[in-house]
């Protein structure tokens, strides 16, 4: 599963990245967990399963949304509280329950 965060530089998601992959080698889970800006979301939508945005972006929800949505792909703001306090177990939790079944 490949889990994809979007912010506006690619940079603030870059430490919440680093503690979802914690959270993730500590479950035993095989995930790739990258940020990219959200200007390359449309490079990487193809390659990504779930694609999460900072809140700083959650205004590009519907039309990045409606990009995805054809492909099968979900995209979801991430919980503002959980992005602010880094909690990489809370976002990772949110990226699991949009994996298809």
């Amino acid at each position: 599963m490949h889990i994809v965060l979007c912010c506006a530089a690619g940079m603030s998601t870059s430490m919440l990245v680093s503690k979802m992959k914690a959270e993730a080698e500590k479950r035993q889970l095989a995930v790739r967990i990258d940020a990219v800006p959200v200007a390359e979301f449309e490079r990487i939508i193809d390659d990504a399963d779930i694609v999460l945005l900072g809140p700083q972006v959650q205004f590009e929800a519907s039309r990045l949304t409606a990009i995805a949505a054809p492909l099968g792909k979900p995209v979801a703001v991430i919980n503002m509280m959980d992005y602010g306090t880094m909690r990489g177990d809370k976002v990772l939790d949110t990226a699991l329950a949009l994996m298809p079944s």
